[in-house]
């Protein structure tokens, strides 16, 4: 149950992004840097689980903090891990405020344009947190979500499969689906018409421009080897990664849980979670190449919204997102108990209240968020690398005693250099964010 509690928290939102973030990088790029990113979580989950083992195994994230640096520490770690998993829950259910509409949109053919409550998004994602998410976020213990976990992730696995077969089956360049090319289309079934890049006379044109389809090289030299701008949208390539390799937070209350050895529980999570990253992104990118939009699935229904296969793996997308906010919740909720209530003892009013106010809270965020890009982004800019790389890297320094490992030892300089590279992502991430915003060049709301 801990890997599958741990694998989803891995898994979330982040792998719809991760097509548009190698059509942005190129294929080679793209996986260096997720290998680096996921490289780098195991590493700063091992200087956190070492961390962990000397201060006491029951001591959660927030408690290093107070270790190594007192209140300020504590309240430094609360509130990164609080912005960090509302963030992730914010994208968490902006996915269901954007997909699920669509779904029973399809399912019921109803009129995109009629003013139904139950499209509505607002009103949906509400209705989702009620009642799926709030029950399951008002359980006592985070292992009893195992069962939901590994349902979640299976669903996941379904998206992949998908995303692979449907390269093999969309044709580059694709045709924009309207009214008049679905009914063509089944017309051409029937007539085994199989010549997809064809203009036919009776109002299906099909897209000739094949120019995006080809795998970008390289985000500087691109397909044809002449050198190119870069592309202020790959900024947002490394806090996507980072964003979607964030499962700190919640190794420590697993590690309370499990009598095992964690790290290895850490590494396999990670390493499914890689390969499943990859794959999905790879034919993600290979089957629009340029045409991807920041959420993969929206790409998909410019084709037919009506594909069943789709409509089913939209269906798998939000139950895995929606089983994830409740294993997500936990830590921010640990977290406020650790920086106001530490002293005091469990109190099930308290436990629901913190469980109804986060939630009240993160729908209002998801009805006024205007792209989920700028969730990833920011929150990827910020928070992520301050719980994967400066917070595990500065604990480490602080609590090992100088006895066990002297400060000029190679396992503290490495940490110090791990914590430099966090800042340094930090700076270089929100600098290009920032231009990004202020050039207007941003297409972050692709697909919204």
């Amino acid at each position: 149950m801990s890997v599958f509690n741990l694998g989803n928290a891995i898994m979330g939102s982040g792998i719809l992004g991760l097509a548009y973030a190698m059509a942005n990088t190129g294929i080679l790029l793209f996986l260096f840097l997720l290998t680096v990113v996921a490289v780098l979580s195991c590493y700063s989950i091992h200087l956190l689980l070492k961390s962990s083992g000397i201060v006491g195994k029951l001591a959660p994230y927030e408690q290093l903090g107070y270790r190594a640096f007192g209140t300020p520490g504590k309240m430094a770690a609360g509130i990164a891990i609080t912005l960090q998993n509302i963030g992730a829950m914010s994208s968490y259910l902006y996915i269901v405020k954007s997909e699920f509409p669509l779904v029973i949109q399809a399912f019921s053919r109803a009129d995109p344009t009629a003013d139904l409550w139950y499209l509505n998004g607002n009103y949906l994602v509400v209705m989702v947190s009620i009642g799926v998410i709030l029950p399951l976020a008002l359980m006592k213990q985070l292992g009893y979500l195992g069962y939901t976990s590994g349902f979640s992730l299976s669903c996941m696995v379904f998206f992949l499969s998908a995303v692979i077969y449907k390269k093999f089956q969309i044709p580059c360049p694709f045709e924009e689906f309207s009214a008049a090319n679905h009914t063509v289309s089944h017309l051409n079934i029937h007539l085994n018409i199989t010549d997809n890049h064809a203009t036919h006379d009776n109002g299906l044109v099909h897209e000739m421009d094949d120019s995006h389809c080809g795998a970008r090289r390289s985000v500087v030299y691109g397909n044809t080897g002449r050198l190119r701008a870069f592309p202020l949208q790959t900024a947002y390539t490394i806090p996507i990664l980072a964003f979607a390799f964030v499962c700190h937070p919640e190794v420590l209350p697993i590690y309370t849980e499990l009598r095992k050895r964690m790290q290895h529980v850490s590494n396999l999570s990670i390493l499914v979670m890689y390969t499943m990253y990859f794959l999905a992104a790879l034919f993600g990118y290979l089957t629009f190449y340029g045409k991807t939009e920041t959420e993969l699935l929206h790409t998909y229904s410019r084709i037919d919204p009506y594909d069943t296969l789709i409509l089913c793996v939209r269906l798998a997308v939000l139950t895995a997102v929606t089983l994830t906010v409740p294993i997500v919740l936990f830590p921010v909720r640990r977290a406020l108990n650790q920086m106001f209530f530490a002293s005091k003892s469990f109190n099930w009013l308290r436990h629901v209240a913190i469980a109804v106010t986060l939630l009240s809270f993160i729908n209002m965020l998801v009805i006024f968020a205007p792209n989920i890009l700028g969730i990833f982004g920011v929150i990827g800019a910020t928070s992520a690398p301050c719980l994967i790389f400066i917070f595990p890297a500065i604990f480490y320094i602080r609590i090992v005693p100088k006895e066990q490992e002297p400060m000029h030892s190679i396992p503290k300089i490495l940490a110090a250099c791990f914590a430099g590279l966090g800042v340094a992502f930090m700076i270089m991430s929100l600098s290009f964010i920032i231009i990004d915003w202020t050039t207007g060049s941003s297409n972050s709301g692709g697909g919204h």
